[in-house]
């Protein structure tokens, strides 16, 4: 009884077999099928090869949600460089809530050399060129990203020669703390003091032909100091053409969030607009000389998470790779063969057609010669 059940059982299995195997004397081998078959395994191949090169590589998602912290502080990192000395300048920073942030609660005031070494000039004009691609291809954006933490930091390498020339210029580096609220940082001749009414810069006792705001924006950021990070301003050089000149940045800044599988950090994207003016009290275009960034917070916060291509979804694609050539291959060839039988089988015809025979009494049979011994020997 148990031999008759799975003598049924195996009955039932092989009539399920969607795979029958066909017998190899009935297997039938030709040039053209062998030529189909190596380009169908090339194929293969070389698609195989495509599919892991975008199985191993990743992309960036980006989700948009309303950003609920206003209680934490703002960092700003900052690293300028004005073409004045610095008991000539200041620097602070001034918010919506007219709460004062003076510069030294977290910058340097360093005198150094306004012109850069070879060495300099030549990252600058890289981190230009780079600048200039970002602008074209925002793409690019995504691989900076994905490279934060390793690719070399893209802050100004030191000096390589010692010149003996006196500083003529002064570099503000360092990091300020501020309310998440709009504000204005700016530089601007004489150092600030508080005022009841918001704050003052002592200009009186500076010349006024000493102005010069020809400033290097070497780095400026907001939030977490991220090593590969590339920054809209990174690398800008402005010239003044004349004494009282203002230059003012229009920043909008918007909080990220950024996840990769490098890193783990919380900072900040800005956008930036340009303008500057000669101030010309005469002219209507009035306004103190120096540097201005007014920048503002986005209410809007943007989550950067690095993805990767499931391995089951790799597993169904290169199925359907492998599943999809050896279909279309074997359809192709088998309408070729179709096709070149025909064109054979015409031909075959043509050449076999009944030939027009003389009998002797005039006439002409147009039946085929019959084969006769003879005619065989």
């Amino acid at each position: 009884m148990r031999r008759l059940n799975r003598k049924k059982t195996l009955n039932l299995m092989k009539e399920l077999d969607a795979f029958p195997k066909v017998p190899e004397s009935y297997v039938e081998t030709s040039a053209s099928g062998g030529t189909v078959s190596l380009i169908a395994f090339t194929t293969i191949a070389f698609l195989t090869i495509m599919e892991f090169t975008v199985y191993r590589d990743t992309w960036m998602k980006y989700e948009y949600e309303v950003d609920k912290d206003f209680t934490s502080k703002l960092r700003i990192n900052i690293d300028i460089t004005v073409a004045m000395r610095c008991q000539y300048v200041g620097a602070d920073v001034l918010d919506l809530a007219e709460t004062m942030v003076a510069s030294a609660d977290g910058l340097i005031y360093e005198p150094v050399m306004f012109d850069l070494s070879p060495q300099q000039k030549e990252w600058q004009r890289v981190l230009q060129l780079i600048q200039s691609r970002l602008q074209e291809e925002h793409s690019l954006q995504d691989v900076i990203f994905k490279s934060a933490f390793k690719s070399a930091s893209t802050a100004l390498p030191p000096r390589e020669d010692n010149s003996l020339q006196s500083p003529d210029a002064c570099r503000i580096h360092g990091h300020l703390y501020v309310n998440k609220v709009a504000g204005n940082f700016h530089i601007t001749v004489g150092k600030a003091i508080p005022h009841p009414r918001g704050h003052a810069h002592l200009a009186a006792l500076v010349s006024h032909d000493s102005y010069n705001f020809s400033h290097r924006i070497d780095h400026l950021s907001f939030g977490e100091l991220i090593p590969g990070i590339i920054n809209p301003l990174d690398g800008t050089e402005k010239i003044a053409s004349d004494h009282n000149q203002m230059f003012q940045y229009f920043i909008t800044v918007v909080p990220t969030k950024l996840h990769t599988y490098k890193i783990s950090a919380e900072t900040h994207q800005f956008s930036v607009t340009e303008r500057e003016r000669v101030i010309n009290h005469a002219a209507g275009s009035h306004g103190v000389s120096g540097i201005f960034m007014k920048y503002d917070i986005s209410s809007l916060m943007v989550t950067v998470t690095e993805e990767h291509m499931p391995f089951w979804q790799f597993l169904v694609r290169l199925c359907g790779i492998i599943g999809g050539i050896f279909s279309t291959t074997g359809i192709l060839h088998g309408f070729g063969r179709f096709v070149a039988e025909i064109i054979f089988c015409r031909f075959r015809l043509g050449s076999h057609r009944s030939t027009s025979v003389p009998l002797p009494d005039g006439h002409t049979s147009n039946h085929l010669p019959l084969i006769t011994d003879s005619s065989m020997r």
